[in-house]
């Protein structure tokens, strides 16, 4: 029975995500966080879905809820989840790509981005959620944390290097859509929205094939690996 996969592209419909400003032809365009990352999950849907059952948690423009997230990671009895966002700063400056993977820290910066990517959370839900994650990552945090590894070395070989975009590795942090699935899960950072440089990269379709088939490569060897009898 192949593996099934579920792929989150961040954001949609009413939810923008992350802004970013860029000219393109003498025209100052406001680019949504939640199109790149539609357009990077379904590149990476298509690969994978060759050798797995493979499932995007939207394929339009629409809001959806954590819930509804977490809800058809159940559904489809996913194996793995992998959510794609990208960054945003208050520093034009602030570059980079990063992995984060479920699992406990005490890192100041990466709070940052928990806070921004679990903003929409508020009040009982927050600490129903804390718990949840919690008693989720006892069970998905060394999976996770694996799967983190293998694909950010994928993205850190092909895309770091050929784009210069600088990697800032491999990241613990608690999102709640990740202990929502309750599953082995990573949410990737592509980039940033608010660096121009780094957003008139990230919006080109080969920036964005290349990126996806990077992250597709790492899935394949995950499997790969768990495949594998263990060395007496």
């Amino acid at each position: 029975m192949a593996q099934s996969i579920l792929i989150d592209p961040g954001h949609g419909g009413e939810d923008c995500g992350a802004r970013g400003k860029i000219w393109i032809k003498k025209t100052l365009k406001v680019i949504c966080e939640k199109d790149i990352a539609l357009s990077i999950a379904k590149i990476i849907h298509k690969r994978l879905s060759k050798n797995y059952s493979t499932y995007l948690t939207r394929s339009l423009d629409r809001t959806v809820t954590l819930e509804e997230r977490a809800e058809l990671a159940d559904k489809i009895k996913a194996d793995i989840f992998i959510s794609i966002h990208i960054n945003a700063s208050t520093s034009k400056s602030s570059h980079g790509l990063e992995t984060f993977y479920l699992d406990n820290h005490d890192n100041a910066a990466v709070k940052k981005v928990e806070e921004v990517e679990n903003k929409n959370t508020k009040g009982e839900q927050v600490i129903i959620n804390k718990i949840l994650a919690d008693l989720v990552i006892d069970r998905t945090a060394p999976s996770s944390r694996k799967m983190a590894k293998l694909v950010h070395h994928e993205i850190s070989t092909k895309i770091s290097k050929k784009y210069k975009i600088t990697d800032r590795g491999v990241k613990p942090a608690i999102f709640y859509v990740m202990a929502l699935s309750k599953r082995p899960s990573i949410l990737l950072e592509v980039g940033f929205m608010t660096n121009p440089r780094e957003l008139k990269k990230m919006i080109t379709k080969r920036f964005q094939s290349d990126y996806a088939n990077a992250v597709a490569s790492g899935i394949e060897k995950y499997f790969q690996k768990k495949k594998s009898p263990p060395l007496l």
